[in-house]
């Protein structure tokens, strides 16, 4: 793909203008912008591929950018004849086929709005969402189509599968072959809706997350600039579009740069994605640590057929822990960046591909062009460099933001929004994660980060996956618990576990030693991936109330 210059971080963040940002669009925010328009139809005619769909058997399908359009306006016309009007709410429940892609792109030339339903979910997070949203329209198909049977005031229901659906359903492929291939799009402003996303609700039920279209600007610079997508990359981002990361940044990013995505319907392994690599020449590949842990543990030997075809490398969704670099560069020959985020904003902490700056080690990245971070106190006092707080986003200069508060809720007023996330500002700029702000352990007085001792665990050659949790403890406070999963060959034992804490030890602190150990062969985590800390809490506070309980 050849040499290039890539341009200075320190220079483009400073002469970020979101005039600049606006010129990426075709259509004019203050004047009319239709998302189905800037992800697919100024691409036409310029004979470029959009979509890649890998089937669960493996067969390949490609569709060109004239494909999509027309696929989309079928499908506007058939949810405008179902009654869907702009600014109505669409759900799609669907694997990641060219359906799912249809249904994206004909919402948004509708005007309407897209609610992404993960097909992992069950009845319940199903219906709290669509009471969220009032979505008029639900697609699925019918392997999904029994989750919507019990929930109340469900909307009207499409299948996808040619008529396999309860009589009341619309049969969405035979409407779609009815429909007509002319639907001019329907023009929207800047803080017109064209997603309805939902947090991941690890701390409570999750919360209405609308997405303006102004949101295009922050996902075309995320995509240019810590993604580096060029026009020549085969890009694969393995995050489903039943998610932020997935829906943001492997349907809308790379199809908003005219640029060529991949979607795979099958399950994620390490052999199916390497293999997936290795066939269609993927260059730029996108994931969660979880799935980048899982290549780790299939070993050197499975990931050798792709070893310096891949350039670039991001991560987002957890913190990305440091023995995954040094495994990717040895094993892979490619860097790894670590990306920060969340579905409220987007990704606005980065270590970039396609800007030059110092990327340090266990570090989230430096703020993204467009948005000024800060880290702050209890009482909202912007702190120095190494003085842990939480991160948030100033949003009187952060021209990129584009969250101004949850459905339902008032609209944000102060100056700052509070991610939730501790951190701490390291003196070159850049920001390293400690935790969730109710994951972070205070034992005898110090503050200590799970993310730090469970990447020092994961070092350890006998561990895959680690999660840290603070316990109640009447000296100290919290002593520090891991829950650790082993790799192959790997058995638990007492010896095991004295040798890890003495790792833990040497490599970070003798008071972030984890006092307990406990190895289980599985952690729990939410759909997206992340680890769920809480919930090993929880279970560790009842189990010594239940403790305390039988000694009274």
């Amino acid at each position: 793909m050849g040499n290039r210059t890539v341009p200075d971080y320190a220079a483009a963040y400073r002469a970020f203008r979101i005039e600049d940002a606006m010129a990426m669009l075709a259509g004019d925010l203050r004047g009319g912008v239709n998302a189905c328009v800037e992800c697919c139809d100024r691409h036409c005619g310029q004979n470029r591929l959009a979509l890649r769909c890998i089937a669960a058997d493996g067969s390949l399908t490609e569709y060109s950018f004239e494909q999509l359009r027309d696929l989309s306006a079928k499908a506007a016309n058939l949810m405008r004849d179902k009654g869907v009007r702009p600014g109505d709410v669409v759900a799609g429940l669907l694997p990641r086929t060219v359906d799912l892609v249809a249904v994206i792109l004909g919402a948004w030339r509708l005007g309407a709005v897209y609610q992404p339903l993960f097909t992992a979910f069950g009845p319940k997070a199903i219906e709290h969402r669509l009471m969220t949203s009032g979505a008029r329209l639900v697609v699925t198909n019918i392997a999904n189509r029994a989750k919507l049977d019990a929930i109340a005031d469900c909307p009207l229901v499409a299948t996808v599968d040619g008529g396999g659906g309860l009589p009341q359903d619309v049969d969405f492929r035979a409407g779609m072959a009815a429909a007509s291939a002319d639907f001019a799009p329907v023009m929207r402003q800047a803080d017109d809706l064209f997603m309805m996303m939902s947090t991941s609700g690890t701390t409570g039920l999750p919360k209405g997350v609308p997405v303006p279209l102004q949101a295009l600007l922050a996902f075309g610079t995320y995509m240019r600039d810590a993604i580096d997508l060029r026009a020549d990359d085969v890009f694969w981002n393995i995050a489903d579009p039943g998610w932020a990361y997935g829906l943001y940044y492997a349907i809308c990013g790379p199809l908003l740069l005219g640029c060529t995505t991949t979607l795979y319907e099958g399950g994620f392994s390490a052999e199916s994605t390497c293999r997936l690599i290795e066939r269609l020449g993927v260059t730029n590949l996108a994931g969660s640590p979880t799935a980048f842990r899982l290549l780790i543990a299939a070993g050197p030997q499975a990931v050798a057929p792709i070893k310096g075809q891949l350039r670039a490398v991001s991560s987002a969704g957890e913190p990305l822990n440091p023995e995954i670099l040094r495994w990717f560069a040895a094993h892979l020959a490619v860097p790894i960046h670590d990306h920060y985020g969340q579905t409220e904003m987007g990704m606005c902490v980065n270590n970039h591909h396609g800007l030059a700056h110092p990327v340090r080690e266990g570090s989230s990245g430096v703020p993204m062009p467009g948005y000024r971070i800060a880290v702050l106190g209890d009482d909202d006092t912007e702190l120095p460099p190494n003085r842990p707080g939480v991160l948030a986003i100033d949003l009187r200069n952060s021209p990129l933001m584009w969250f101004s508060g949850y459905l339902g809720k008032p609209r944000l007023t102060t100056r700052y929004y509070r991610t939730g996330d501790s951190v701490e500002l390291e003196p070159d700029g850049s920001v390293s994660f400690i935790g969730r702000s109710d994951d972070v352990i205070t034992s005898s007085g110090y503050r200590i980060g799970p993310f730090d001792v469970e990447s020092a665990l994961i070092e350890h050659p006998a561990v895959i996956e680690a999660a840290v949790i603070g316990v109640p403890d009447p000296e100290r406070t919290e002593i520090v618990k891991a829950f650790v999963v082993l790799a192959k060959g790997a058995a638990p034992s007492e010896a095991l576990a004295e040798e890890l804490q003495a790792h833990v030890k040497k490599r970070l602190s003798a008071h972030a030693y984890p006092r307990l150990v406990e190895f289980t062969t599985e952690l729990p985590k939410t759909p997206s991936g992340k680890i769920q800390r809480f919930l090993l809490r929880n279970a560790e506070i009842q189990k010594q109330e239940a403790a305390h309980a039988a000694q009274r």
